[in-house]
């Protein structure tokens, strides 16, 4: 068996492992990178990049078929999905290839093979060559997650995972779609905009359980516009085959439905990678099978560390980036914590709903005095141009303090607006420190300063609430 020896090695090349794998390489660690399948992970080969991919195409569709609505006519608009499958593959290959070569220029080694601990500071790699045994003082693990399946529906044949469904060779007919989550909405959505009959199955009350009910309001209006079937408090059962497809029988508070479907989606969460790579023989503390992490990262085993999806939520790439960069610096002997006061969420639905801080709920389940300021994009100068003026920004602003606690935008890229937010929460930004902040006109982002102002009965913009917070 070859023997190698590193400072440190990283299990995992996702956007946890690469980037901890590139920061070690940055502060002078002999560093090694193990991944049994593509550099980038998940997020960059069947996550994050081609589901954004996807989403962008159809909305791009869905926009230049509207586009009379401004003078732009386009005839004979039509969707090339083969295309759009190959301009897809190729941002990944871009991506991940970029990846590749700052590990490289970095001088992280990488090693293709699937990881095993065998010991304190051992690791044990099957690769194609045969088995390679590495040392180090320090193992960072950043395995991921994996889609969830449900009882009666393993992935295959017409039931597929959200990995799956970003590579079908054609927009299917009819999709069902269980669970009705950010994965689910945000391909739902767009193969209904592609074409597809979608009916999406969610077994709460609400689409998107635990985001605030007003922010999802909008996205599910814009599904109704979209001829989307929602069907709430539904549990699948089952299914059965139906022709290349699948018959799919649906429990809908006591009563059945049987719903027919070309492709059945199931994304009813993700579960971490942790199994298979000898953690309970080193005895390392689990919960759930999350690997439990203090605010260095580190495990309960001396020198072995777990950043990403696999420590725990919320279970976010940028979070993982971040988590990596922490432990890289904890690895070399700086002062770093994982010390964060926000991290923001995006949904990639039509509308885009971000937050970032406290919902609505949990300011209530707290007991905190807030004051709720509002500005829709109707009244934005700069959404009516680019004909996007569905949703708003929400903010909740403590009562006495006057201090930001959340932010809640459903509307035109509210995945690019809420990056001011979130560092307004992280600076812990008063009313004043936005609202006396110049905003750029006309631009979306001056309706994060209104919707702020409005908490405090200081709008230009828009009505102000009755009566106003300051005299």
């Amino acid at each position: 068996m070859e023997h190698k020896q590193y400072d440190a090695v990283v299990i995992g090349a996702g956007p946890g492992g690469y980037a901890c794998g590139i920061r070690l390489g940055q502060l002078g660690l002999k560093t090694l990178v193990i991944e049994r399948g593509s550099v980038g992970g998940v997020c960059l080969n069947v996550g994050c990049i081609p589901s954004k991919a996807i989403i962008h195409a159809a909305k791009t569709l869905e926009k230049t078929k509207h586009a009379g609505a401004i003078g732009v006519v386009v005839e004979s608009v039509h969707l090339d999905f083969q295309q759009v499958q190959a301009w897809k593959n190729g941002i990944v290959r871009k991506l991940t290839g970029g990846v590749s070569s700052l590990l490289k220029a970095n001088k992280a080694e990488v090693l293709r093979g699937e990881a095993r601990l065998a010991g304190s500071g051992v690791v044990e790699v099957v690769t194609e060559a045969g088995p390679v045994r590495v040392e180090a003082p320090h193992i960072v693990i950043a395995t991921g997650s994996r889609p969830i399946e449900i009882p009666g529906f393993s992935f295959g044949g017409p039931i597929c995972s959200s990995t799956e469904a970003l590579s079908l060779p054609e927009v299917p007919a009819r999709l069902v779609v269980i669970g009705g989550g950010y994965i689910g909405l945000e391909l739902g959505q767009a193969y209904a905009k592609m074409g597809a009959s979608v009916t999406v199955v969610e077994a709460g009350d609400q689409l998107l359980p635990g985001q605030d009910p007003e922010l999802v309001g909008v996205v599910a209006k814009k599904l109704a516009a979209l001829g989307v079937t929602v069907v709430t408090q539904a549990k699948a059962v089952g299914w059965v085959p139906a022709g290349q497809g699948a018959r799919v029988e649906v429990e809908v508070q006591g009563r059945r439905e049987v719903f027919e479907a070309d492709k059945v989606l199931v994304t009813v969460g993700r579960r971490p990678n942790s199994e298979g790579l000898g953690l309970e023989a080193l005895g390392v503390a689990l919960d759930r099978g999350f690997i439990t992490v203090d605010a260095q990262l580190r495990t309960n085993v001396p020198g072995l560390y777990a950043i990403g999806d696999v420590a725990g939520q919320p279970m976010l790439a940028h979070k993982a980036s971040m988590e990596a960069e922490v432990v890289a610096e904890v690895i070399a002997g700086k002062a770093a914590a994982w010390d964060v006061t926000a991290i923001p969420a995006v949904i990639f639905t039509d509308p885009e709903i971000a937050t970032v801080g406290l919902t609505p709920a949990q300011v209530a389940e707290r007991g905190l005095a807030v004051r709720v300021g509002k500005f829709p994009f109707a009244a934005s100068g700069r959404a009516m141009t680019t004909g996007d003026t569905d949703g708003f920004v929400k903010v909740l602003v403590e009562r006495d303090t006057e201090r930001l606690l959340g932010i809640g935008i459903v509307g035109p890229q509210a995945s690019d607006l809420i990056a001011e937010a979130t560092l307004a929460l992280e600076m812990g930004a008063h009313v004043d420190d936005v609202g006396l902040t110049v905003h750029a006109h006309p631009t979306l982002p001056e309706a994060f300063m209104e919707a702020v102002k409005h908490a405090v009965g200081a709008a230009v913009h828009t009505v102000n609430q009755t009566p106003a917070a300051r005299p």
